[in-house]
């Protein structure tokens, strides 16, 4: 059973899906904690891989960038697939002075500029928002790592270079930070029934120019996030 944009057989993947934006770190996550990985899918290099973390079937498969990417895989993941949960392991660009690279951002909710919503029809604005019990136990599973964290809003922007006004007006809201994908993700969850949380990693600091890590420290260093998320699983 193959949609427009994957490839798998009907059962090809776990009920959980770790979904980072880079295929090159779901082929990191399959490589280094999945036990007898199977690649299920690679239409446009977008990789999928099922295998098992600690005797549980777990898939991990790229969702690409932005909204309307992840918001393709991610709805045919639910409404083909079978799969029930759907975690992003990503990384975010900080607006919190408490936050540094390599701490964690659990999004409890995604505020947007994006227009992913507008297609429910909805009669108001729907507020994206994940799971609560994936948000409580990845919670404590960071409490219990001894991971820094914050649990808070995250912006999902359409735009990474934004003409027009900073990203910082955010962080006037309390929003912890800016990434490209977890509303519509949110917003796919939640009219499937399905559920969805987003982890994200801070890359980069707006507070703290100075703090950045490199392409290939995203997509391999990370791991704390990638180990929270496989717990989760």
């Amino acid at each position: 059973m193959a949609t427009p944009h994957i490839t798998a057989n009907k059962g090809d993947f776990a009920k959980t899906v770790l979904m980072p934006g880079d295929p090159l770190r779901a082929k990191f996550i399959a490589e280094n904690y999945l036990e007898n990985a199977v690649l299920v899918n690679n239409v446009r290099g977008i990789q999928g891989y099922t295998g098992y973390y600690k005797g549980k079937r777990v898939s991990v498969m790229a969702s690409g960038m932005g909204q309307p990417s992840i918001g393709i895989y991610s709805y045919e993941l639910y409404h083909f697939y079978d799969v029930e949960n759907i975690i992003r392991v990503g990384s975010c660009g900080s607006f919190d002075k408490d936050l540094h690279v390599r701490d964690i951002v659990i999004a409890m909710g995604a505020c947007t500029n994006g227009n992913y919503a507008a297609q429910f029809a909805l009669p108001g604005t729907f507020c994206p928002i994940a799971d609560f019990s994936l948000v409580k136990r990845a919670a404590q599973l960071c409490d219990e790592k001894g991971v820094r964290y914050k649990v808070g809003n995250i912006f999902s922007s359409d735009t990474f270079y934004n003409d027009s006004s900073s990203g910082l007006e955010w962080a006037k809201m309390g929003v912890l930070g800016v990434e490209m994908e977890s509303a519509a993700l949110y917003c796919n969850a939640a009219r499937a029934g399905k559920k969805a949380l987003c982890i994200c990693t801070v890359s980069d600091s707006l507070i703290y120019p100075d703090e950045n890590a490199s392409a290939e420290e995203r997509q391999t260093s990370f791991t704390a996030m990638m180990e929270i998320a496989l717990e989760l699983a």
